[in-house]
Parts: C-alpha cells; structure tokens; sequence
C-alpha cells in the first residue's frame, strides 16, 4: 500500500508541478487523506525532493536547447545557451539569499491548511484579473533570447513570493513574467528552466535537513522517494507537452478558478474539522 501510496502522489506532483495550482499545496493536502507511514521530517522532505523528478523531465524534454556543448549548435546558438543559464542564474539569487533563512520558518508555520487556501484563493483571483488586463495591452517579449538580464533578475524578486506553500512556484513566476510584458508561451518557457536549479537546491537543503534530523534513508524510506520521483517524472512529460500546447489557445484563467474553488474548499474542510476535532 506504501508504494501505491507513492505512485499516487507521484501523479499528483507530475500534474501539479507544472500547472498553477501548487504542487507543494497539493501534496501536503493529499497527505491529509493518503498518508504514508511516514515521520514528520521525512514528509517534509519528502514533499520538495519528489520534484526533483518531475523537474527532470524538463532536462530530458529540453535538453537540446539547454545544451551549450551541443556539436550541432552554431557559436551564436552555443551563446544563447550560456546567456539562457546566466538569466536563469541571475533569477534564482533572490530565492537564495531569501529562501534559505526562511526555509525552517516557514515549515514551522505555514505547512498547514488554512494558509495554503487562502494562497490558493489571493493567486487565483490575481491569475483572472492579470489575464483580462494582460488583454488590453500587446506583449513587450515575445522571443526568450530577448529576455534581458535586468527583466530574468526581476522574475527572480518575483519568485520569492512561491516560498509560501499554496502558492505556485510555476504560477508565481508565470504570472510575474505576464505583468513584466512577457507572452504566456515565453514566461512558462523560463519558468520551466527557472525550476532546475531551483529545485536541486532546494531538494538538496531538504535531505541534508532530514539527513541530520534522523541518521539516514532507510531502504523503504529511499524505495518510496524513488517511485515516487520516477512516477513524477513519467507524468511531467505528458504535463508539460500538453501545457505549451495548451497556452498557444487559451490562458490560465480557468487554473485561477480551480485554485479559487478548491481554496474555499479547504476552509470548509478545515473549519468542519475544527468544529469536530477531526
């Protein structure tokens, strides 16, 4: 039951991850009705590494464009590769510098229900209002080689917002690149590069964390994560095609409704719980 447990969540993180809606979110509130047997300090790290996996489809579906030795490539293309990483470099900063001092704060706080919500509820509201004025006005950057560093640096400052859980990492930076004047197919792309290097920090922190708190994986413990992390990274690739697909029609207000229903959801939940102790 443990590894149809994990095969579970690996879909919800597959799915979850690349949409708006909060992956972290999602797994912690799946965690409510499919528990693994699992410690506390285990889950948590739990959570942020199994996106790893799902990250690394982004590698294997990208990796043509994200290789700066690619023989293939001409110098000019060669140098757009490496000023691509040096953007999303510059875009991670404000997550290090911030993310890291909080990391601990914000586990202890808001890994609960009624933040996550009413983070669900603030960017869903924020996605249906960016979208219809997104329509008033032509976008400024339309082709992601143009991206200067200045505007990668500013959908860095942005992304600091996704340390809350409830958030969206991809949905965050989406939506900021959106305002900032950059079309839905450019913002997503980069938000997709954005979360390499983001997440294998992060991943890292999270088992360093863990590996300190308790000695060690045991081979169930590593076994899960596995399964897990694979399962993630099989649906990621079916997520992520049928996403930029998707974009080139519509826009994202009807995640913005979804992330507004399922956070009022959650506030009954989490209020029919306290009223009942359950």
């Amino acid at each position: 039951m443990e590894f149809i447990k994990a095969i579970i969540l690996g879909i919800i993180e597959g799915i979850t991850e690349w949409l708006p809606i909060s992956s972290t979110g999602h797994l912690i509130l799946a965690d409510e009705f499919i528990k693994l047997k699992q410690s506390t300090e285990f889950m948590n790290m739990f959570n942020v590494v199994i996106q790893l996996g799902a990250i690394l489809a982004v590698v294997v579906i990208y990796f043509k464009k994200l290789n700066p030795f690619d023989s293939s490539k001409t110098p000019h293309e060669t140098q757009l590769t490496w000023q691509l990483w040096l953007k999303v470099i510059i875009a991670c900063i404000p997550a290090i510098i911030i993310g890291l001092p909080l990391d601990n704060w914000l586990d202890a706080h808001f890994h609960k229900f009624v933040p996550i919500a009413f983070m669900l509820i603030i960017y869903g509201f924020a996605f249906i209002y960016v979208e219809k004025w997104a329509k008033t006005r032509p976008d400024t950057l339309t082709n992601l080689d143009r991206m200067s560093y200045r505007f990668a640096f500013y959908i860095g400052l942005i992304q600091v917002l996704s340390l809350m859980p409830g958030t969206s990492r991809s949905g965050v930076t989406i939506l900021g690149a959106i305002i900032l004047g950059a079309s839905r197919f450019v913002a997503t792309e980069f938000t997709f590069f954005l979360g390499i290097p983001v997440m294998f920090g992060a991943s890292l922190l999270k088992v360093v964390k863990f590996m300190l708190s308790g000695g060690g994986f045991s081979l169930s413990q590593f076994a899960i994560l596995m399964v897990a992390s694979v399962t993630a990274f099989l649906v990621s690739i079916v997520v992520i095609k049928f996403l930029m697909d998707y974009i080139k029609k519509h826009d994202f207000t009807f995640f913005g409704k979804y992330r507004i229903v399922l956070g009022v959801i959650l506030l009954v939940y989490a209020g029919i719980s306290a009223v009942f102790g359950g």
